[in-house]
């Protein structure tokens, strides 16, 4: 594309952006209308929503940042924080720290430790002889996640009742912050987090390159996987930490955009960061006005939409073409 055609482009996304962004204000529970936006009866509500925005908007870039990141040095098109279980480590994190009541300021460095203990795992896991084929990634992944969440299911079933509520639609998902405290702390870490990505950019390209040919770039190999996976998990569990398990946002988001923009991480991170934002803000906004005043979990409309795109790209891919 031309210098022009590119600018049109990015100017589309963040257009996309603030139209998604007015949508997931005027929209929920209450549905709001433009006039209601300055009437200081329904300020309150207005926050709600405004916070509400701004996880959808950190939660859909995050996501998808680590979902890039994870395919690029994994060399791998289905890996993912919710497939490879990063996100059930970090949720399973955040939920000792809520079940042991912990200060909310706890619960993003729980939920790191939580997803780089589920990402170090499956790394391991999934090693044979040194090399780490595609099936045996996501086979480990999908191991290990159930094992986590099975071991979080035990820890609600335990754990105190005052809680359960809480802890049962945190695992469904949910964007609804009611903690301005928390917000901010993910969203600084989360934003950390991507801006570290795009930075190193020119690194995940010679990643997906393969191993020994970015060796012979010059590249220190596991140093920079390593970093890029505890990168990755820490994005992924902040963002676990505040909304719960949000699936298949990082597979579909990346394969969707790379169509557009190419395979260089220079301009699909960037790319992902805003429509991942939109489209889950969009997302979220279906889930709360399609069976209105029932309020359906954004976890429930990622994985009823993803799940079959996982699948698609699983029988695309599962004849030894990764």
């Amino acid at each position: 594309m031309s210098r022009t055609d590119w600018c049109f482009f990015w100017g589309s996304l963040v257009v996309i952006l603030l139209l998604s962004a007015g949508i997931g204000l005027l929209a929920g529970g209450v549905t709001l209308s433009p006039s209601h936006v300055l009437d200081k009866g329904f300020r309150a509500i207005l926050e709600l929503h405004v916070a509400r925005v701004t996880m959808g908007a950190i939660a859909g870039a995050g996501l998808c940042v680590a979902g890039c990141i994870l395919q690029a040095i994994l060399r791998n098109p289905l890996a993912e924080p919710y497939v490879l279980g990063i996100s059930s480590g970090g949720g399973l994190g955040a939920a000792l720290a809520i079940v042991m009541g912990l200060p909310t300021g706890c619960l993003p460095i729980t939920a790191f430790f939580g997803a780089m203990g589920a990402t170090m795992l499956v790394y391991r896991l999934a090693s044979v002889g040194g090399r780490r084929q595609a099936y045996t990634l996501i086979l480990a992944g999908v191991v290990v996640g159930s094992m986590l969440s099975s071991i979080l299911l035990f820890l609600v079933m335990t754990g105190p009742q005052h809680r359960l509520h809480n802890v049962m639609w945190w695992l469904l998902g949910d964007l609804q912050v009611t903690d301005w405290h928390l917000l901010k702390i993910v969203g600084c870490v989360a934003m950390a987090g991507i801006l570290l990505a795009l930075l190193f950019g020119r690194q995940l390209d010679v990643l997906a390159l393969g191993e020994e040919s970015a060796g012979h770039l010059g590249l220190h190999v596991e140093r920079a996987k390593l970093l890029f996976l505890a990168l990755a998990s820490l994005i992924a569990g902040s963002i676990v930490a505040a909304c719960g398990l949000v699936g298949f946002v990082g597979l579909v988001i990346p394969h969707l955009v790379r169509l557009t923009v190419g395979a260089s991480h220079r301009r699909l991170l960037p790319a992902c960061v805003l429509f991942g934002a939109s489209s889950l803000i969009l997302a979220d906004a279906a889930a709360q006005t399609l069976l209105s005043p029932r309020i359906v979990p954004i976890g429930v409309v990622t994985t009823l939409l993803g799940g079959p795109f996982f699948l698609f790209l699983l029988r695309s891919h599962g004849r030894g073409r990764f």
